[in-house]
């Protein structure tokens, strides 16, 4: 698979210097579950977790990393976890070119490729475009180089406005939707460059003509099953669907950070131009 920019990763959110109790303590708040529940889901006891929260009792490495995974923890904080309690890592984090992960490349590249001529590409934790096939390309044609230097950022691509925004005929909606993924993410990964990257794509300006893709129609029920993103291509309004897919219990930070983006073509007449430009 072609690495098209190796990106930056989303770092941890976790301070160095906040013991493991805290941490803790804040997940489960974050993630709305109480102590009680903690304890019946991780086979332990309410005051066994209080203890642990207010540092009266250091967890054994196991302990941490079952209330981490009951709670839904990223993997990269799972290991930040595991440092603030005074153990080594437990996830390897390798890099994507590493000969160890040729299976996987090898496996996202048949399918991205497979999925021609519709678009796909895999990204990071930070939207960063790691590998793209034809159909994304093909989107990107005429964007300025400058966005298209590594490390080549998805949300920024979309929403800059000498980028995809001004081609997206219902920007509004759809721009909405991705900072709001974006909300969600940080929420997740409590990252610091995450964030940034939220604060600078949100204030890109809006086109004053950005519309909702009704070309000025009166409002009517949407004939789609999802949202599109509805973009121009020469002259033409092509509608996709995206999807999102993730690795199941990913045993690694880069495994555990990275997904395959496919955008399905929402409509009959995209299906039959995307065919005629890649038969």
């Amino acid at each position: 698979m072609t690495i098209l920019a190796s990106g930056s990763a989303a770092s941890s959110g976790t301070p160095a210097d906040r013991g493991v109790g805290p941490l803790l303590r804040a997940w489960r708040e974050q993630r709305r579950v109480s102590q009680l529940e903690l304890a019946l889901r991780a086979d332990s006891s309410a005051r066994h977790i209080s203890f642990i929260e207010t540092g009266r009792s250091r967890p054994s490495e196991e302990m941490v990393l079952r209330l981490a995974e009951h709670l839904d923890v990223p993997v990269r904080e799972r290991n930040a976890l595991l440092l603030a309690a005074g153990y080594a890592p437990h996830y390897p984090e390798t890099p994507l070119d590493d000969p160890a992960l040729d299976a996987l490349r090898e496996g996202m590249e048949r399918l991205i490729q497979g999925y021609e001529p519709y678009p796909a590409l895999v990204l990071d934790a930070m939207y960063n475009v790691l590998a793209a096939n034809r159909g994304i390309l093909m989107l990107l044609d005429g964007v300025p180089e400058f966005l298209l230097a590594p490390p080549l950022n998805a949300m920024r691509l979309t929403l800059h406005p000498q980028g995809l925004a001004p081609r997206i005929r219902n920007l509004r909606e759809w721009r909405g939707h991705l900072l709001a993924q974006m909300e969600r993410h940080i929420a997740l990964y409590r990252s610091d460059p995450l964030r940034e990257l939220y604060e600078e794509v949100a204030a890109y300006p809006v086109p004053e003509a950005a519309g909702d893709g009704r070309d000025g129609q009166p409002a009517e029920p949407v004939p789609y099953f999802a949202l599109p993103m509805k973009i121009e291509h020469e002259g033409r309004t092509l509608s996709f669907i995206s999807s999102i897919s993730t690795f199941n219990t990913p045993m690694d930070v880069t495994v555990a950070e990275l997904a395959i983006e496919t955008l399905l073509p929402a409509d009959p007449a995209t299906v039959k131009y995307l065919h005629s430009l890649m038969p």
